[in-house]
């Protein structure tokens, strides 16, 4: 039970992020710095202070999608994906 709802809750907040995302760099560094963030944060999450993974999950989605939004979005601005 555990286990379905952190894996739901890092998925949608991976797909809230991609969905406003501009170009393909942008659109994969989003999904995969969220995907990415929510799995180390919920790993931490866990073993960490009260062992809440889902908390964990969601704060490491939220921060690892960003990144990888800001690092995509910096590839595209290279690439003249966005201007």
């Amino acid at each position: 039970m555990k286990i379905k709802l952190l894996t739901s809750l890092t998925a949608s907040v991976a797909l809230f992020f991609t969905s406003c995302a501009a170009g393909p760099n942008t659109q994969l560094g989003t999904l995969g710095g969220a995907v990415l963030g929510g799995a180390a944060g919920a790993a931490i999450g866990n073993n960490v202070g009260d062992g809440n993974a889902g908390r964990g999950a969601l704060i490491g989605a939220a921060l690892g999608g960003a990144t990888g939004a800001a690092v995509g979005n910096q590839t595209d601005r290279e690439q003249g994906y966005v201007r």
